[in-house]
């Protein structure tokens, strides 16, 4: 387990980017890609630089059940607007939240997850330690499957809607065993609100209460934390 530590999340986004550079240029062909306000300086390094991305293949980590793809709040829409119109992927994989099964639209990603091995995983983390919309209490080994978003977690996303009622209720996302397959995982959190869910990822116990916390067990974790986030911890990095 890395942890660097930067002062904002511009320098974070940038020493992510230069992993991901990094690791283009060691062979990685597939990225696992996350949403959210987190990522967006590490998209934008990708987009203003002269990287080709256009023989890589993306996977993304999650989607809202019942958003459609053109709805400016989807991760479909996300993906689109911050990093695939100006940096095109040779393929991209995004979760069906619109599909008529959803647990067979799971079962058919994570045999696209299986058939395109990710070579670097970006994830963020929320408040309650969840990771992707693996809440706590999701088991360890779980495949993508239907999730059904706690009180939080809607309470945070409701700033990106109009009204509070409009917030998905449910998701699609990639299961905690299926993101532990990817090689690598870059985890990007920003902000003192981030700080006791990365004290507990890092220092806790590993305990589906705080589902990252599993990342202890993966063998190549690298943690980009800005000054904010990495103020609980005790350690020095």
């Amino acid at each position: 387990m890395k942890v660097e530590i930067y002062k904002d999340k511009n320098e974070g986004g940038q020493a992510a980017f230069n992993i991901i550079k990094d690791g283009i240029e060691n062979g990685a062909k597939v990225l696992g890609l996350a949403t959210g306000s987190t990522p967006v300086t590490l998209y934008n390094a990708m987009t203003s630089s002269d990287l080709d991305f256009s023989n890589l293949t993306s996977v993304n980590l999650d989607e809202y059940v019942g958003l459609p793809a053109t709805n400016d709040q989807s991760y479909h829409y996300f993906m689109q607007e911050h990093l695939f119109n100006k940096k095109p992927f040779k393929k991209s994989y995004v979760p069906d939240g619109e599909a008529a099964d959803i647990e067979a639209a799971a079962k058919d990603y994570d045999r696209i997850i299986d058939e395109n091995p990710i070579d670097i995983q970006i994830l963020g983390i929320g408040r309650n330690g969840h990771i992707g919309f693996n809440e706590p209490g999701s088991p360890f080994d779980g495949p993508t499957h239907k999730v059904s978003l706690t009180q939080s977690t809607i309470d945070a996303n409701a700033r990106f809607f109009e009204n509070e009622s409009d917030v998905p209720r449910y998701a699609i996302s990639m299961g905690i065993g299926s993101i532990m397959k990817s090689k690598n995982i870059l985890l990007i959190a920003y902000g003192e609100d981030k700080a006791d869910a990365i004290k507990a990822t890092i220092e806790g116990p590993v305990t589906t209460d705080v589902p990252a916390s599993i990342l202890q067990k993966h063998n190549n974790v690298t943690f980009i934390l800005d000054e904010a986030a990495a103020s609980k911890l005790s350690q020095k990095y």
